[in-house]
């Protein structure tokens, strides 16, 4: 399911979230400015920036839990996770203000990297990617927002747009990737590359760090709300 917008308007501009996506375009454009140069420049760069569990148990390497969070392995892969971020991001920076929504994001990444560690700590293979922390903002926005509607494609063969609670979505979301970080214990194959349980990690971590960065609980308005007001005046 790929989601195309919420109906949860925000009430000021989320300065961090669209930094955050300018950064890991502008990196990701760099990596592929080191795809076309001759050589092993981009493989250079993915080796010394992504993060490599053997390298942080051993307690080397230990920028690269920063670093990495930067960093993507192709256009689908930073496409998808920006989108994400776009669309989940500014409502709980709007919920809990833009620097404490900073340090929501990057504990969520360390959160999510940790989590993979344990699983796999001899690991010598680059991980990379936002995907752990925005988990983690996934984990934030269905504590934040359980009402929201989220306006989903949902490829069937066709073209198929539905409205889906976010009480749907999201833990639809999270049991794909327990299921799948699960079946990757078994099989070495299972993960086809992908950090599952970095997103499981973020995504309870968000669930649970929520409770601390949001604000005082307030009347969340939805789009359908607010035409509610204006229009009747309830």
């Amino acid at each position: 399911m790929i989601p195309i917008k919420d109906d949860i308007p925000t009430l000021r501009i989320s300065f961090i979230t669209y930094l955050i996506i300018i950064a890991n375009v502008i990196i990701f454009g760099y990596e592929y400015y080191l795809e076309i140069l001759p050589g092993n420049q981009l493989d250079m760069f993915i080796g010394q920036y992504a993060l490599v569990p053997a390298y942080i148990v051993a307690g080397q390497s230990l920028w690269t839990l920063v670093s990495s969070m930067f960093l993507h392995g192709g256009f689908m892969h930073v496409a998808g996770n920006m989108l994400f971020l776009f669309i989940f991001g500014n409502n709980v920076e709007d919920n809990m203000g833009h620097i404490p929504f900073l340090v929501f994001y990057m504990l969520c990444g360390f959160a999510a990297s940790g989590l993979q560690i344990f699983f796999d700590p001899t690991s010598t293979i680059p991980n990379l990617g936002a995907s752990g922390a925005i988990a983690g903002i996934l984990g934030a926005y269905l504590v934040l927002y359980p009402r929201a509607r989220i306006y989903t494609l949902i490829p069937l063969g066709f073209i198929f747009l539905r409205w889906i609670p976010a009480l749907l979505f999201l833990p639809y979301w999270f049991i794909i990737q327990l299921a799948s970080g699960i079946g990757s214990l078994f099989t070495a194959s299972a993960g086809g590359g992908v950090a599952f349980w970095a997103h499981v990690g973020g995504f309870v971590c968000g669930l649970i760090l929520v409770f601390i960065f949001r604000k005082k609980r307030q009347k969340v308005m939805t789009v359908e709300d607010e035409w509610d007001k204006y229009l009747y005046g309830r």
